[in-house]
Formats: structure tokens, sequence, C-alpha cells
């Protein structure tokens, strides 16, 4: 272990065990490939985890270096990671995952296949020494216009949603790594984005026990050892506090009626639904006295004055008799619990699963794909245009990520050539760069972008032996000579789409 200097002040208040269980219930991140000084000595003073994103990953053995050097601080350090699959991916940010993502599982629905998949990706984390992963999303997409949720989501019927959750809560957890199911009480129904502002869920509380409820009690069941919270306002259950901050929803709700008594996470702290609305400092206060356990931040706010910021208010709020003292114990009593079922969940994973199976991920993206227009369609054998009307990016999903089948086709047919195109005039900007060119045309969630629709209009209508890849939730009519479905944006969903078009 390494020793840090630190002001007197500061070691002090390491020393203290009030301030210590402040650090532990925190789950920061960090910018850069390896472990800054500060962090390490945090981990040294009491924080007991580490979030990790797209920005701290290069490859598999960095990874694994990097979460070697935190455990040689902290043995039992839990290691977080927001890996979904399919669109939301950190351990292949630079390109593209190698599993399809929840909404091309549900379509697939088999169960099996959807735990086999968590089995793959949870093996795949646990080598890297990711032992806490922020997924699955159990959210039903009950709007096909969530801005925020759309494929992260295995689909919208209830039942579906309920049974895919269990299944990769189980694959995750028997490969060791602890699964997080989010966002409680459910992010299907709302038009909202929780990182630009507050959303709201007007339905009744009978809606949300037959609908929204369902697969976290399916995951509950499963014994999933963490749930994250959603920054959404849910009037039925309570109409002043977002669920992160609701005693009702955390307390009363998820542990008394579902009986749940794992580790509550709440979603990223920074998000405007609670920084833009009560700070952060006061939304984690509120948080942890309303049940959390565990403090996410540090998607955006990444530094070690961040995380001393939140230590001394949870700290000042104990002291001030706004936070008891026994609450705050407790959510570090839990963060403590988890990362001792990790350490030996890992070794058992390891031993269920000592290497890696087939291509689990290519096979699943292949069996997702559905496909309108095949019977008059002869594939592709020249080398086409490719043209991605390219939508603003989810900020879950970030725009580091490749999306697309043209680096596929561009492999499968050499010469292929490729431009993304936004606006109002992307039809006609297409339809000049193509020129002579077969056109392939990629969208993503073309129902809830009217400028999308517009330039599909536009190129079929002079173009009507163009193909068509929806990488996102159909829900508009298929169109063109070819209407190929990915149910995401995965690297492996657009191969699945490229195999189809050139016929391989």
């Amino acid at each position: 272990m390494t020793t840090f200097a630190s002001g007197t002040s500061e070691s002090n208040s390491a020393k203290d065990g009030l301030a210590r269980d402040a650090l532990t219930v925190l789950q920061p991140g960090f910018t850069g490939t390896t472990a800054p000084d500060w962090l390490l000595r945090r981990l040294g003073e009491g924080l007991a985890s580490v979030g990790l994103f797209g920005r701290n990953i290069a490859s598999p053995q960095q990874l694994a270096a990097l979460t070697a050097r935190l455990r040689a601080e902290r043995e039992d350090v839990l290691v977080a990671i927001d890996e979904e699959g399919g669109d939301v991916t950190r351990l292949e940010v630079g390109t593209g995952s190698s599993f399809p993502g929840n909404h091309a599982l549900g379509a697939v629905d088999d169960v099996e296949l959807t735990r086999q998949v968590a089995v793959e990706l949870g093996r795949r984390l646990a080598a890297c020494g990711v032992n806490l992963n922020w997924a699955p999303s159990a959210d039903i997409n009950s709007d096909p216009a969530n801005p925020v949720i759309g494929v992260r989501s295995f689909g919208a019927d209830t039942d579906l949603v309920a049974r895919h959750t269990a299944a990769y809560v189980s694959g995750l957890q028997s490969a060791g790594v602890a699964a997080c199911t989010k966002h409680f009480p459910g992010h299907g129904d709302t038009a909202v984005d929780s990182h630009h502002a507050l959303p709201r869920i007007d339905v009744p509380a009978p809606v949300l026990q037959e609908r929204e409820l369902v697969p976290f009690r399916a995951a509950i069941t499963a014994g999933t050892r963490a749930i994250m919270s959603a920054h959404i306002l849910v009037p039925a259950l309570d109409p002043d506090r977002p669920a992160t901050l609701s005693p009702r929803i955390l307390t009363g709700l998820l542990r008394g009626e579902l009986g749940y008594d794992g580790l509550i996470v709440t979603d990223g702290m920074e998000m405007r639904a609670i920084a833009g609305t009560y700070g952060i400092e006061r939304g984690s206060v509120l948080a942890v006295a309303a049940g959390a356990d565990a403090i996410c931040v540090g998607g955006g706010l990444a530094d070690d004055e961040t995380v001393r910021r939140l230590r001394d208010a949870l700290v000042t709020a104990v002291r001030s008799g706004e936070l008891a003292e026994e609450r705050l114990a407790e959510a570090a009593e839990r963060v403590r619990a988890l990362a001792r079922w990790t350490a030996s969940a890992r070794a058992q994973g390891a031993a269920a699963h000592p290497a890696a199976g087939a291509d689990i991920g290519l096979l699943a993206a292949r069996r997702a794909v559905t496909v309108a227009g095949a019977e008059g369609f002869a594939p592709l054998t020249e080398p086409p245009y490719v043209a991605a009307l390219t939508p603003v990016a989810n900020i879950a999903v970030g725009d580091d990520t490749p999306w697309g089948v043209a680096a596929e086709l561009v492999r499968m047919l050499p010469g292929t050539e490729t431009g993304g195109f936004a606006g109002e005039e992307a039809g006609r900007a297409v339809l000049e760069a193509a020129g002579a060119r077969r056109i392939v045309v990629v969208v993503r969630d073309e129902h809830r972008h009217p400028w999308m629709a517009g330039a599909l209009d536009a190129i079929l209508a002079r173009r009507p032996d163009t193909v068509v890849v929806e990488m996102g939730v159909p829900q508009a009519a298929p169109r063109g000579a070819l209407h190929i479905a990915t149910h995401g944006a995965a690297r492996v969903c657009g191969r699945a789409a490229a195999e189809v078009i050139a016929g391989m």
C-alpha cells in the first residue's frame, strides 16, 4: 500500500469513523487511464467504490492493470462500470460492442440466450477486475418517443422485460459480477432525459404496480445485488421528491413493500435532474436519508474536490441532525457487504466460467435481425454508398462509440463509401453524395425524428432501390427495397445487417 502525505485536518478527518462512512458511500470517477494519487489516497481513507467510464479504458490489458492497482490500495474495492452491451458500452467504447443490447435480446425472446450473453459479458468484466455492473436496464419502453431508454430496454411488454431482466441478473452474477438493476421505479414512460431535466411519470399507482414494478420484482427474486434509483418524479408514489430522494419510494416501496435488502445505488448525481434542482451536495444528503446506500458521481465530476465536498456535506448533515448517523452507518455497511460478496463470487465465477464460449454476441445479433422485402432482393455485389442519418447522441450512449453498417460493408465490399447527414436538407445531400451508386441508408429511431423521416421520403422518391437499416427501435413502417431492423446499434448488430446486405 502506498502512503500519501496530507494535511493535518485531512488526516484527522480520514481517521474519523463518521468521515470514513461518508467516503464509503461514494462512487466517484476520475479522468485518465491510470489511477491518480488522490484516488489512491482516498481508498486508504475509506473510499470503497470507484466508477469507470469510457475515458478510463484503452484495452482489456490496461483495464486489468488499473483495477489491480486499485486493489493494491484496497483489496475489497468495488469497481463499477456502465456496461450494458449494445449501444451503451465502456469496454469497447472505441469500436462498438461485441454484444447486442437489451432490445435485440428481447426481440429474440430466448431467455437462455439472454442468460448466456450476460454470462459472457460478466466473464469479460471479471477478467478485467470489474465486479459491479450498472446493468441491466429493467425499464419497460412504454413511451416509444422515450429519448433516453429506447433500445436499452428489452421491450414494451411487461412480462417479456421481467423474464429477460431476471435471466440477465442470473447470468451476470454467475460470472462473479454484481448486477445493478435500473432505473427504479422505471424510466420507460418518460419523454424527458434525466441527464437534462427532471422527468415526470403521471400514471396511477395500480398501473405502476402492474407494469413498471414487475421487472424489479423479478430482479429481486433473481437475487440482484444492487438496484439503481431513477431521477424521476412519480406523483402517484411521491408528489414532492424524485425517486432518488424519496423515502416513500426507496424505503417505503423498495425496502418495505418489495422486501429488497441489497444495495441501493443512485443514478449519477451530476445529472441535471438532481444537480440542476437540488445541487449534488444537498441531493446526496437527501438521497442517503431517503434510503440510498451508494452515491454515484463521476460521469461529469471526477476529481478530489468533488469527493471532499460530498464527504463533508454528509458529515455536516449528520452533525446537524439532518441525517441520522445510524442511516449513514447502515449505508456504508451495505457497501462493505457487497464488497465481501464480490470477493467470494469472483472466485466461484472464475471456476464456473473458466474460458470464453462461442461468439455468443454475434450469434445473438444475427438472431435479432428482422427483414422486410427480402423476397425480391438480390444481395449487393458492388460497393454502395452508406448514408448514416445521425441524430443527436443519447448522453448515456455517448458520441464516441461508432455505429452503423459502413465499417462492415467496407470489409465485405471494398470501395464502399460513407457519410453522415442530419437536418432538413439531409435527403438532398445524400442523393448528391451517392451519385449513381446504390444507397444504403442507416437510421436510428426514425419515428422520433421528423427530419429523418423526411430525408428518407426524399431519397426513396428518387431512389426506390435504396436499402434501409433501422438500428433503433423499429416503430415506423418498413420501407425501401430492403428494410432491416437490427434492434440496436452495437458493432455486432451492424455486422449482422451487413451480412444480409452482402449475402454473406
